[in-house]
């Protein structure tokens, strides 16, 4: 099968998740057949036109892998992908449309149209076109124009009879063409509706599938008679599950209905943000979840997507996130993702660039104890700096509270004990401090609470022994006698 199929989004803003699924199911179903996925910019909607989206689109396709064959930076045969330098072909597209009688001009107001549709709703009728201008003489339009007035292009929907129309997934529909309105394909500004744009160069194009929401089945009789009318062959129609909240509610911000880029600050890898959208109304079977990419591509078929709603589920994608994180990503992977996100997330005060070598030490200490990567500075940031700025109420606890003389003095005694230790592994940490909380008759936990935060700055940390290891001989003695001094003071 030569699969070609297309991203079209507009750049009005930086896409969310359900966005997003749509251009990862593209890509996977053109990746599966050695076809081509095309991103294409339908950018006619000039009153929401944002300058600043495109870049966005583009970089959250880009994070996630969702490499384009055509398109915007990268060319391909029918450029440009940009549909507001493509002006020319959609006037041409509507005028043939017009020569066949398939479409005709409305010199409508926009306050006639308005109150057509205030005078419908009054009637509590559905508000649609009156088609006044439907079958306007050619003196009659002639005059229109004469009075200064630039006509929107209308297709002429059938009054009678149903539209058929196929979607891959739901068989044939039936539409009821008295429902349908006389929709416009080229506005008064001279730019065109997705309903001319989107079909005209799908055809040019040679898309053969066309994947998107499931909002969209209300155009497709719209889709499909416009083909007709211009003679084609319409390409295979997909329309994907919605997705929606656990409570099955519509997707929102309080779901996770965020941008690819805000998950990307959020610390989700890429590789894990992958395949949890294209689990949203796709299978493989009925129990694999954690699944490479390569293996999405080798079974991806449409046949397996569902019909039902799709749930986000955001503690799912957390978790899988940690899966990854813990063993999926390779170290050499997950020390460079490490590296980028902690050169973001470390105070001013740590020392950069980051160190890859420090960060590859620490990486056993951390990897099991995160679900994303922005949970990594908090536990690390003691050992990217030498500004430890002690808090005494943090170093005392709850059990030195009202001892600070203990705390102050077991610190001593820790010091004097690591000065000569050796070897200086975590073992042999253990072991020796341990040993020193019996000779104190302290609590083992309430020693190491202490040395946590005298060692770290932080009351939690990675396993305090292993911490200390990497922190190395020199700065744990240096910190434990800043701690000394604050206890003393």
């Amino acid at each position: 099968m030569n699969v070609r199929d297309r991203y079209a989004p507009s750049p009005t803003g930086i896409p969310h998740v359900g966005n997003i699924r749509t251009a990862l199911f593209n890509y996977l179903l053109a990746k599966r057949h050695g076809g081509s996925f095309m991103l294409r910019v339908e950018d006619t909607d000039r009153k929401r036109f944002d300058p600043n989206a495109l870049d966005g689109i583009k970089e959250s396709l880009r994070w996630l892998g969702l490499d384009w064959d055509e398109g915007p930076d990268v060319g391909g045969a029918y450029e440009p992908y940009f549909e507001s330098e493509r002006l020319d072909t959609y006037h041409e597209h509507a005028r043939i449309l017009i020569e066949k009688d398939a479409a005709y001009e409305c010199f409508c107001s926009p306050q006639r149209l308005e109150q057509v549709r205030a005078d419908q709703q009054k009637r509590k009728e559905p508000p649609k076109y009156d088609r006044k201008c439907r079958d306007l003489s050619d003196a009659e339009r002639a005059t229109e124009r004469a009075a200064g007035i630039t006509p929107v292009v209308r297709f002429k929907m059938p009054l009678e009879g149903v539209t058929r129309a196929n979607d891959f997934l739901r068989g044939e529909i039936e539409f009821d063409n008295a429902t349908l309105d006389d929709f416009v394909l080229l506005k008064s500004d001279g730019f065109p509706t997705y309903q001319l744009a989107a079909m005209v160069d799908d055809h040019i194009m040679q898309i053969t599938h066309v994947l998107r929401g499931d909002e969209w089945i209300s155009s497709l009789p719209r889709n499909i008679l416009t083909y007709q009318a211009f003679g084609w062959e319409p390409p295979v129609f997909v329309h994907l599950p919605v997705i929606v909240g656990p409570d099955k509610a519509k997707l929102s911000k309080r779901h996770g209905a965020q941008s690819a880029l805000e998950y990307r600050e959020q610390g989700f890898l890429p590789e894990a943000m992958f395949n949890f959208l294209a689990l949203l109304g796709w299978s493989l079977d009925d129990h694999s979840v954690v699944i490479p990419r390569d293996q999405f591509i080798e079974n991806f078929a449409l046949e397996r997507i569902g019909k039902n709603p799709a749930v986000f589920d955001i503690e799912k994608l957390r978790w899988m996130n940690g899966v990854y994180i813990r063993e999926v990503v390779s170290e050499d992977r997950l020390v460079e993702l490490l590296v980028e996100r902690l050169d973001h997330d470390l105070s001013p005060s740590a020392q950069r660039p980051v160190d890859a070598a420090l960060v590859r030490k620490l990486l056993p200490l951390i990897r099991e104890r995160m679900q994303t990567l922005a949970e990594a500075a908090p536990m690390v940031e003691g050992f990217f700096t030498d500004e430890l700025h002690h808090s005494r109420d943090e170093l005392l606890g709850k059990k030195f509270r009202d001892n600070a003389s203990g705390a102050r003095d077991a610190l001593s005694n820790a010091k004097d004990r690591l000065e000569s230790l050796s070897p200086w592994d975590h073992a042999t940490l253990e072991s020796t401090l341990r040993a020193l909380a019996d000779e104190l008759a302290i609590k083992p936990g309430d020693l190491f609470m202490l040395l946590r935060v005298a060692a770290t700055g932080k009351p939690v940390s990675p396993p305090l022994f292993e911490s200390m290891e990497v922190l190395g001989r020199d700065r744990c003695l240096s910190r434990l006698t800043q701690a000394i001094a604050v206890l003393s003071a």
